[in-house]
């Protein structure tokens, strides 16, 4: 059995990549993609994406127990990867987890031939989504765009870039393209 992909998302806050996950779920499922539910230190009722939430001492509990494929810390909250994803690729699934650009180094050691997936989005169609969303003031949303415009700095290579900066359909379909062996045709 050829073993399953691993693809490791990324992309700046704001950028939507909760929304674009959620948005293929069902055609990547169709598709013998399963997608990584992390375990993150925050308050389940935070808004975002849909992970498992535990409190720092579960999680390092979690983790000293070899719970974690791979596990990390960032802007104050520990993220962790489920193990369970080494039998999913094993088995032959692809598995696209959410992934950290300060973790791709790691990562990449220890799944080789992971696809970096970098999601971009344009400063103007950034600005509009933080200015519509209403949780920073304008000041803080330069600052982001600021930090953004350096975020793949540095990445080790190879990347695949996704502009999110077009519809949520489009963005999916060239996800779906990159799933997708050459040639196939999705049912």
């Amino acid at each position: 059995m050829t073993p399953g992909r691993l693809i490791y998302l990324m992309g700046p806050s704001g950028s939507g990549k909760d929304s674009v996950l959620q948005a293929a779920s069902a055609p990547l499922a169709a598709r013998n993609c399963r997608i990584v539910r992390r375990v993150i230190t925050r308050s389940a009722e935070a808004r975002g994406e849909e992970a498992h939430s535990v409190s720092v001492e579960e999680f390092s509990r979690l983790e000293a127990s070899g719970a974690f494929a791979m596990s990390w810390r960032a802007n104050g909250l520990h993220y962790g990867i489920p193990r369970e994803i080494d039998a999913w690729l094993a088995a032959g699934h692809d598995v696209l987890v959410n992934g950290s650009r300060k973790y791709l180094g790691e990562a990449r050691r220890r799944y080789p031939q992971l696809i970096a997936v970098l999601l971009k989005v344009s400063p103007d169609v950034l600005r509009q989504r933080l200015i519509k969303r209403g949780r920073e003031s304008l000041v803080e949303i330069e600052e982001r765009l600021a930090r953004n415009a350096h975020f793949a700095d540095g990445l080790p290579g190879p990347l695949v870039e996704l502009d999110n900066s077009v519809s949520l359909d489009i963005t999916v379909d060239h996800l779906l393209q990159l799933i997708d062996p050459p040639g196939a045709q999705a049912s």
